[in-house]
C-alpha cells in the first residue's frame, strides 16, 4: 500500500477522487491552499484509491498522510 502525502502546511481546498477510483501517475488527488496558493498533490504512481484520510476544510501538516493506494 502506497501512500500519498501533504508536501506542505495548508488547508485542504478539495478532493479529486474517491475510494475504488483508479488513478493514474500524476494525477492530481488533493489540492492544499497554503500562503493563498492553491498547491495540487499527484499521485506518485498508478493505482486504486483505497481511502481518502481527509476531507475539505481540512487543516494539514507536511507529510500528513492524505490518501492511501493499493
Amino acid at each position: 500500500m502506497k501512500e500519498i502525502t501533504a508536501g506542505i502546511t495548508g488547508i485542504i481546498q478539495s478532493i479529486e477522487v474517491a475510494p475504488g477510483e483508479n488513478v493514474t501517475a500524476g494525477q492530481v488527488v488533493v489540492n492544499i491552499e497554503s500562503m493563498k496558493m492553491i498547491i495540487p498533490v499527484e499521485a506518485t504512481e498508478s493505482g486504486t484509491i483505497k481511502n481518502v484520510n481527509v476531507n475539505t476544510g481540512d487543516f494539514v501538516n507536511e507529510g500528513d498522510v492524505l490518501a492511501t493506494l493499493v
